[in-house]
């Protein structure tokens, strides 16, 4: 349930130029424990932003339906079937949902690597 929120804000972020929370991240890694920088090619950044793109598309569409929905099982239906949509839309841009993930951390932590991500979404 939690993934699709955090998918939603992560597009919807991206969108604005801004990093946010991934996709399908249930746990959060410990806040002691750095991983070595990965270097990402113009190819994943741009299968990154794409994904990211249509993961947004796909918030604006579920968030008026959440919004109206007041019980439990079928809020947790929409949410299901809005992050299936999701994780589709990743998959068919060439990436892992673990792909997509890494990817919107590190820019979190990497502003040379946000502005690339910014730069290829103009």
């Amino acid at each position: 349930m939690k993934t699709w929120i955090t998918t939603a804000c992560s597009a919807a972020v991206l969108a604005l130029g801004v990093a946010a929370p991934s996709i399908a991240q249930q746990t959060p890694a410990p806040a002691a424990t750095q991983q070595a920088p990965v270097s990402y090619s113009d190819s994943q950044l741009e299968k990154f932003v794409a994904a990211s793109k249509k993961v947004a598309v796909i918030s604006q569409e579920y968030t008026p339906k959440l919004q109206a929905t007041t019980d439990d099982a079928t809020r947790q239906e929409v949410y299901r079937e809005a992050d299936e949509k999701m994780v589709q839309v990743v998959r068919d841009e060439g990436m892992t949902v673990e792909e997509f993930n890494g990817i919107n951390q590190a820019i979190q932590q990497d502003p040379a690597l946000m502005e690339r991500v910014q730069n290829i979404a103009r």
